[in-house]
C-alpha cells in the first residue's frame, strides 16, 4: 500500500461517509463542543461565579449520579412511548433552558435542583439518542455509526475545552454567563440537526407491554450489563487513577499527564472506527468486550512497573500502559456498541438499553473510589488483584452474552437469532 493510500484510508477512518452516519456524527461533534466547554470549566464556574463550595459542589453531582442511576431504567423507557428522536429533541431543549438558567441559581438549592434536573433529563435523551442510530441504521452499519459519532466527539470535546481554556484565561462573571449561554445555544443548534433527521416509522409494539422495571428481572441480559458496564472503568483508570500514581508513585514529569489525555483523544480520533470492525454481532461484541477486558489487566500489570524505574524509562513504560489502556477503551467501546445494538429486543429497546447503561452508572458509583485505593494507596500491590478482576470480567462476558442468546427476552416471543451464535 502507497502513501497516498494510506492516506486515504486513514481519512476514511475519521471522515464519515455521506448520508445519515454523517449527519449523526456531526450532530455529536456539535454536542460535544457544549458538553466538553462544560465538563472542562464546570468546577471554576460552580465555585466562582455560583459562589458554592467545594463540598457543596461535590455533594450535588453525587447526588444528581444517584438520581440518574435511579431514572435510567425508567426513563429510557419513554422511548418506547414516544419515540427515540421526539425524546431526544425534547431532552435537547431541556438541557439549553436548563444551562440557560444557570446564571439565575442562587444558592446550593438552586444549583441542586439544576443539577438533578440535568442528569434526568441526560439520562433519557442518552437512551433516546443510541436507539435513534440503532432504529434508523441496518445492523452492518450501527456499530460503524457509533465508531465516527465517538470519533468526531472527541474532536468536539477538544474544540470545547480550548474554549473552556480561554474562559478560565478571562476569569470574568460576564465570561462565565457567556460561556454558559454558549452552551445553550449549541445545544439548540444540536435539536435543529436532530429535529432534521429522518423521521422513522414507529416500532410495533407488544399488546402487552412490560411495566417500566420488568427488564431489571432479566437476569441475564442485567448480568451482561453488569460486566459490560465494569468494564468502563477504563475511563476512571485514564483519567483519575493513572494520574494520581504519576503523581504520588513516579518520577515522570507532572506534564506527562497532560500529554497522555491528548494521546488518548488522538488515538481514539484516528482508531476508533477501525477498531470497531468486527462488533457488529452479539458474538462480535462478545469477542470485543473479552479483548478489552484482558488489555486492562495488561495495563494493571504494566503500570506498577513505572514506580520503580526511574527517568526516562519510567516516561516509556507510562506511554506503554497508557497506550494498551487506550487500545483497551478502543476495543470495549466496540464491544459495548455491539451489545447494546444485538441485544435488546426491537420493541422494548428503550428500556433495554436504559438497563444496559446501569452497569456503566454503577461503575461510576464504586470504580473512582474503589480503584484509586487498590491501585495508589496500596503502594501498588492492589494493581495485581485488580488485574485479575478484569480478567475475570473479560472471562465471563462471553458466556453471559451466549446465555442471553439461549434465554427469551421479556416482552418477546423468543429470542433473536443473531445472539443465539456460541461466542468461541
Amino acid at each position: 500500500m502507497g502513501a497516498r493510500d494510506t492516506i486515504r484510508t486513514a481519512v476514511r477512518d475519521v471522515v464519515p461517509p455521506a448520508g445519515l452516519i454523517r449527519a449523526l456524527a456531526v450532530q455529536a461533534m456539535v454536542y460535544a463542543v457544549g458538553s466538553g466547554l462544560f465538563h472542562a470549566g464546570s468546577a471554576v464556574f460552580f465555585t466562582r461565579a455560583l459562589g458554592l463550595s467545594a463540598a457543596q459542589v461535590g455533594l450535588g453531582l453525587s447526588v444528581s449520579a444517584g438520581v440518574s442511576l435511579l431514572g435510567t431504567v425508567p426513563l429510557g423507557a419513554l422511548t418506547d412511548r414516544y419515540g427515540p428522536q421526539r425524546v431526544w429533541l425534547v431532552g435537547l431543549v431541556l438541557e439549553a433552558a436548563l444551562f440557560a438558567t444557570y446564571p439565575a441559581v442562587g444558592g446550593f438549592v438552586g444549583f441542586l435542583a439544576v443539577v438533578v434536573a440535568l442528569a434526568l433529563v441526560d439520562a433519557a435523551g442518552g437512551v433516546a439518542r443510541q436507539v435513534y442510530s440503532i432504529n434508523a441504521l441496518a445492523p452492518a452499519d450501527r456499530v460503524t455509526a457509533m465508531a465516527y459519532q465517538r470519533s468526531l466527539l472527541n474532536v468536539g470535546f477538544g474544540l470545547g475545552a480550548v474554549i473552556s481554556g480561554l474562559v478560565l484565561a478571562v476569569d470574568t462573571m460576564a465570561a462565565y454567563r457567556g460561556m454558559v449561554w454558549f452552551i445553550a445555544t449549541v445545544f439548540l443548534v444540536t435539536a435543529i440537526f436532530v429535529r432534521r433527521l429522518p423521521r422513522l416509522h414507529e416500532v410495533q409494539r407488544p399488546a402487552e407491554p412490560m411495566s417500566r422495571f420488568t427488564v431489571l428481572r432479566d437476569r441475564p441480559f442485567m448480568t451482561v450489563s453488569l460486566l459490560s458496564g465494569l468494564l468502563t472503568a477504563h475511563q476512571t483508570l485514564y483519567l483519575t487513577v493513572m494520574p494520581l500514581w504519576i503523581l504520588t508513585h513516579t518520577d515522570a514529569p507532572k506534564a506527562l499527564i497532560a500529554g497522555l489525555v491528548l494521546l488518548n483523544t488522538v488515538l481514539i480520533v484516528l482508531l476508533q472506527v477501525r477498531a470497531s470492525r468486527g462488533a457488529d454481532s452479539a458474538p462480535g461484541a462478545a469477542r470485543a468486550s473479552r479483548r478489552g477486558a484482558l488489555l486492562i489487566a495488561l495495563f494493571c500489570l504494566v503500570l506498577p512497573i513505572s514506580g520503580v524505574t526511574r527517568g526516562g524509562l519510567t516516561v516509556v513504560v507510562l506511554v506503554a500502559a497508557a497506550t494498551l489502556l487506550i487500545l483497551a477503551e478502543l476495543i470495549e467501546s466496540a464491544g459495548a456498541w455491539g451489545l447494546t445494538a444485538t441485544l435488546p429486543p426491537a420493541a422494548q429497546r428503550g428500556a433495554y438499553v436504559g438497563a444496559l447503561r446501569l452497569g456503566s452508572q454503577v461503575q461510576f458509583l464504586i470504580a473512582p473510589a474503589g480503584l484509586t485505593a487498590l491501585g495508589v494507596t496500596t503502594g501498588g500491590w492492589g494493581w495485581y488483584p485488580m488485574a485479575a478482576i478484569f480478567a475475570l470480567v473479560g472471562l465471563a462476558i462471553a458466556p453471559a452474552v451466549a446465555w442471553t442468546g439461549r434465554t427469551r427476552r421479556l416482552g418477546t416471543p423468543s429470542p433473536e437469532p443473531e445472539t443465539v451464535t456460541p461466542v468461541p
